[in-house]
């Protein structure tokens, strides 16, 4: 794999913009609908389709539910309540970096991977971060927010675990196709919740008051979510992960949240603390060491069927391609769609 061209790099660029700019839509969306049905919304758009006209990727059952129970159900029904709780729109893109070490944790803890000292170095700093962040929350009163939306990236980290096994469980797996059927299996939890939770006819009266003043923006923010976040974002993803290294393409997400902060500082006049501001520099560094040039190895846990290591179109990949992390990521996250490695990539391939 060679150096990434200048046009590559200005489609990786784009994908940042297109997924920090998708948590303005995110807000948009929850100015007028409950949380947990939008974020049903957000997956039976495009799942519909999806049942229709992309054939089903030959992989376990299990680990497409891992995926998307993880990466759809609870990312987003943490996510968006958080950002109803009131957690700041860009604080909530820069602390869902947060999956990005929760994968590597969760690949030592499930999948036996080695975790090399700059991992643990990584890792140490981003929790730092993260406790600056939330002392600083403390003193606002507000710190359920920032809980929630950390659950959200766990459950995206999750939902990485769930990527990994099923590319990992044979050849000839396309990464999109896993990345769209994913979307089949959140909306049917998420709507139940929605019922559960807020009132069986809460997101059907939203529906009915689209004509309100929060309507019309609430319907483009889903659009962008789905068009361009989702199918725009995540296809462009996929295409440069699948030309270059992990280590070459996927640190292009952590500038997500510096997307993410200044858009909702411009459009939102949400302005951080010079505290949180210091506590984003921190994490993103942290995420940044945490999953790039990671040399962790892996073997199969128990009660997992172990798994050809290939690739497709490549075949078998040697374990010191693995370790080097010449494997590409793939996946999908909170402003696109798609999951990085979990040993070599940040958790971002946002589907937010």
């Amino acid at each position: 794999m060679g150096r990434v061209t200048f046009r590559d790099r200005l489609l990786g660029l784009t994908v940042v913009l297109l997924w920090g700019l998708n948590f303005l839509a995110i807000r948009a969306g929850l100015d007028h609908f409950p949380p947990l049905f939008f974020a049903a919304l957000r997956f039976v758009v495009p799942a519909v389709p999806v049942l229709l006209f992309v054939p089903r990727p030959r992989v376990p059952l299990r680990w497409l539910l891992l995926y998307g129970t993880g990466f759809g159900v609870l990312q987003f029904a943490f996510l968006f309540t958080a950002m109803r709780e009131g957690m700041p729109t860009g604080l909530a893109s820069l602390v869902l970096q947060s999956s990005a070490p929760f994968t590597v944790v969760l690949g030592a803890l499930l999948l036996r991977e080695r975790l090399a000292p700059r991992q643990l170095l990584g890792l140490a700093i981003a929790t730092g971060g993260i406790t600056v962040i939330g002392a600083d929350r403390l003193e606002q009163a507000a710190l359920l927010p920032l809980l929630l939306t950390l659950a959200a990236g766990l459950g995206w980290a999750f939902g990485n675990i769930g990527s990994r096994l099923a590319v990992a469980s044979g050849p000839g797996v396309d990464p999109l196709h896993l990345t769209l059927w994913m979307t089949v299996v959140p909306p049917i939890p998420l709507f139940a919740l929605s019922a559960l939770t807020e009132g069986p006819g809460a997101g059907v009266r939203a529906l009915a008051e689209l004509a309100s003043p929060t309507g019309p923006a609430a319907l483009a923010g889903l659009a962008y979510i789905v068009v361009l976040g989702t199918v725009a974002g995540s296809g462009l993803w996929t295409y440069l992960m699948s030309r270059y290294s992990a280590g070459a393409v996927a640190p292009l997400s952590l500038l997500v949240p510096v997307v993410g902060i200044a858009a909702a500082w411009l459009v939102l006049d949400e302005t951080p603390s010079g505290t949180e501001l210091a506590g984003a520099v921190v994490v993103i560094a942290g995420a940044f060491l945490t999953t790039v040039g990671g040399r962790g190895t892996a073997s199969t846990p128990a009660g997992i069927d172990e798994a050809p290591r290939s690739v497709p179109g490549r075949g078998s990949v040697p374990d010191d391609a693995r370790r080097a992390g010449d494997v590409p990521a793939t996946g999908v996250c909170a402003s696109g769609t798609a999951a990085g490695s979990a040993g070599n990539a940040p958790g971002v391939i946002p589907t937010v």
